[in-house]
């Protein structure tokens, strides 16, 4: 099974080096996928200490907090074990059109990190939350397509993202009794 998902992700990735983007949108993307490093969730932070006012805000932030903690253990833990190589590791003809944040693609982190903190966010502010949940299946697709990673890496991040958020928030309802 695992060779069948290996093949298939090849296909994939083979396929979107061999089906590319003009320049000009592949700058815009760039800029795009760059905003999960982090910035974009200076902006949400802003949006919603004006929606929620700052108390509110707080109890949104810790819980954040916790799932993404979770999230980033758990995260070493199967990135450590899996030790996958990366697409342009594999392929000599396809390059990293954005900076990977370390050596190996499995899970995508940044899929699986952002999405711990966008279900949280959906979860406790769902009017804005189904906006923060795309931002990370589609920051994860384009790395994808910029080389970085694997369509099962970014599925598997999908998965432990949500599992994150779900273990997060046990914990805090368990141990704050909200």
């Amino acid at each position: 099974m695992f060779r069948k998902i290996a093949l298939l992700d090849q296909r994939i990735t083979l396929f979107l080096s061999e089906h590319r983007l003009s320049p000009k949108a592949n700058r815009y993307l760039r800029f795009y996928v760059r905003l999960g490093d982090g910035y974009i969730w200076v902006l949400f932070a802003f949006i919603l200490i004006y929606i929620l006012g700052w108390q509110s805000f707080l109890t949104v932030l810790w819980q954040s907090l916790n799932s993404l903690a979770i999230s980033l253990a758990l995260y070493w833990v199967v990135k450590l074990s899996t030790k996958r190589p990366r697409p342009f590791s594999f392929y000599a003809h396809i390059d990293a059109e954005v900076p990977p944040l370390d050596k190996y693609s499995f899970p995508s982190g940044h899929t699986m990190n952002n999405l711990a903190v966008a279900c949280t966010m959906f979860f406790l502010v769902p009017q804005v939350g189904w906006v923060m949940i795309l931002l990370p299946i589609t920051w994860g697709l384009l790395r994808v397509y910029f080389g970085v990673h694997w369509m099962s890496d970014i599925i598997a991040g999908i998965f432990l993202g949500c599992v994150s958020f779900l273990i997060g928030h046990f914990l805090w309802r368990f141990f704050i009794g909200l």
